[in-house]
C-alpha cells in the first residue's frame, strides 16, 4: 500500500513543483501581463514551453485527487462515512478557494475579483462524487469517460451564442466571466463538468492500485501509450477534440508548437489525452523508482494543499519584492487583474524566472517535510485530513 501511495505522491509532487513555475511566470515575468505565452504570433519557443509544460499540472492534480478519494473510501470501508468526508472536504475546498486562495492570487482586501479555479473545481467534484458513491467504480469511470470524450460536442449542439440554454450551461462547460458590478467580478476559469469527468475517471482508476506491481506498471504503460496514440491520431485529423485547430506556421518548429497548442479553458479531449497520457507513463516509471530526486518530490506530493497555499503566498510576496526593488512605489501598484503590479515596466526575464522558481520551491521543502512528518505522527487529529 505504501509503495502505491508513494508512486502517486511522486507524480503529484512533480506536477506541484512544475505548477510553481507557471505562477512565477504569471506574477514576475516581464511580458506576462501583456502577452499570451501560447500566442504563436508573439511568443518564443522557450516562453511557449514554459507555459505548455505546466498544462500537465491541473489535470494530473485533479485525476489523482479522484484516485486518492477512491483509496480513502476503500480504507474507510463505510459508505456513509466516505460520503460524509467527501462532501465536507469538498465544501471546505470551495471555502478555501474563495478566501485564502483568491486573496493569495489578487492580494485585494476588497475581494473585487473571485476566480473559480482548480481548488473549487475539485471541491465541487468531491461533492458530486459523494452523491455518486453508491454506484460501482466502473459506472463512475464510464460517466467520467463520457464527459471527457463528449463535452467538446456541446458547443456544436448549442447553436446560437445567446440562446437561453447556452447561457445557462456555459458556467458548467466553458470559461465564463460574470461582471456583477464595477466592483465585483466572478470568473469561472475551471468549469465544473469537464474537470468532474477527469476526477471521476481518476476515482475509477483507483482500482488499478489494488493490482500487483507488475500488473499496475503494465496497465499504466498501455494506458499512457494508448492515450498519446489517440491524441496524435485525432490531432492529425484536426476535426474533433479541440476547438483550436493546428495549422502550418512560419517555421517547422512553430508548426510543431501549433500541433501541441491545445485548449485548457475548458480542458479539451485532446488536452486531457495528452496530459493524462504522460501521467500514466510517469506512474509506470514511478512504480520502482528510488532516487534522491524522487524522494524529494514525494515530500511535496504528500502535502499538496499545504504546499499549494504556501507557494501562492510566497511567490506573490516575491512579486512585491521585485516591484519595489525595481524602484516602484505603493502608489504605482494596480490591483485586480494586475495582481498589484504597476501597469507597465515591471518584471524580469525568463532566466530569472527559472532561478526564482527553483529558489521558492527549495525554500518550501523544509516546511513541507516538517508538515508531512507532523501529519504522519498525528493521525489521531482528523482535521489534518482537510489540509
Amino acid at each position: 500500500f505504501m509503495k502505491r501511495i508513494n508512486s502517486i505522491d511522486f507524480v503529484r509532487g512533480l506536477v506541484m513543483v512544475i505548477m510553481a513555475l507557471d505562477h512565477t511566470r504569471d506574477w514576475l515575468h516581464v511580458s506576462s501581463l501583456t502577452q499570451s505565452p501560447t500566442d504563436l504570433a508573439t511568443t518564443t519557443p522557450l516562453v511557449f514551453f514554459t507555459r505548455w509544460v505546466t498544462y500537465f499540472c491541473a489535470p494530473i492534480f485533479v485525476f489523482l485527487a479522484g484516485t486518492s478519494a477512491y483509496l480513502s473510501a476503500k480504507k474507510e470501508n463505510d459508505l456513509a462515512s466516505a460520503r460524509r468526508f467527501l462532501w465536507r472536504r469538498g465544501l471546505w475546498l470551495v471555502v478555501l478557494e474563495f478566501t485564502l486562495v483568491n486573496f493569495a492570487i489578487w492580494f485585494d482586501p476588497k475581494f473585487r475579483t473571485f476566480l473559480f479555479q482548480v481548488i473549487a473545481a475539485i471541491g465541487f467534484s468531491f461533492i458530486v462524487l459523494a452523491f455518486l458513491l453508491k454506484l460501482s467504480s466502473k459506472a463512475i469511470g464510464i460517466i467520467g469517460a463520457i464527459i471527457i470524450f463528449g463535452h467538446d460536442l456541446l458547443p456544436l449542439l448549442l447553436l446560437g451564442n445567446n440562446s437561453p440554454l447556452r447561457l445557462a450551461l456555459s458556467p458548467l462547460f466553458a470559461l465564463t466571466p460574470y461582471q456583477f458590478s464595477p466592483q465585483l467580478t466572478l470568473v469561472i476559469a475551471y468549469p465544473l463538468i469537464p474537470w468532474l469527468g477527469i476526477l471521476l475517471v481518476g476515482f475509477a482508476a483507483g482500482q488499478l492500485f489494488e493490482r500487483s506491481e507488475s500488473e499496475r506498471k503494465s496497465a499504466f504503460l498501455k494506458l499512457g501509450l494508448a492515450a498519446l496514440a489517440l491524441f496524435t491520431l485525432l490531432r492529425f485529423i484536426n476535426v474533433y477534440g479541440d476547438p483550436a485547430r493546428w495549422s502550418a506556421q512560419r517555421s517547422s518548429l512553430f508548426t510543431v508548437l501549433s500541433f501541441f497548442n491545445v485548449s485548457k479553458y475548458p480542458p479539451s479531449l485532446l488536452f486531457t489525452l495528452m496530459t493524462l497520457g504522460v501521467m500514466f507513463l510517469l506512474l509506470a516509471l514511478a512504480e520502482n523508482l528510488k532516487t534522491g530526486f524522487s524522494e524529494m518530490l514525494t515530500v511535496y506530493g504528500k502535502v499538496p494543499l499545504f504546499y499549494y497555499l504556501l507557494h501562492l503566498y510566497l511567490l506573490h510576496l516575491l512579486m512585491f519584492v521585485m516591484v519595489f526593488w525595481q524602484g516602484y512605489h505603493w502608489s504605482d501598484l494596480e490591483f485586480g487583474f494586475n495582481f498589484g503590479r504597476p501597469k507597465t515596466g515591471s518584471g524580469v526575464g525568463l532566466g530569472a524566472i527559472y532561478l526564482i522558481w527553483l529558489g521558492a520551491v527549495a525554500a518550501l521543502y523544509p516546511l513541507c517535510k516538517w508538515y508531512g512528518s507532523y501529519k504522519a505522527s498525528h493521525r489521531e487529529n482528523n482535521w489534518l485530513r482537510y489540509l
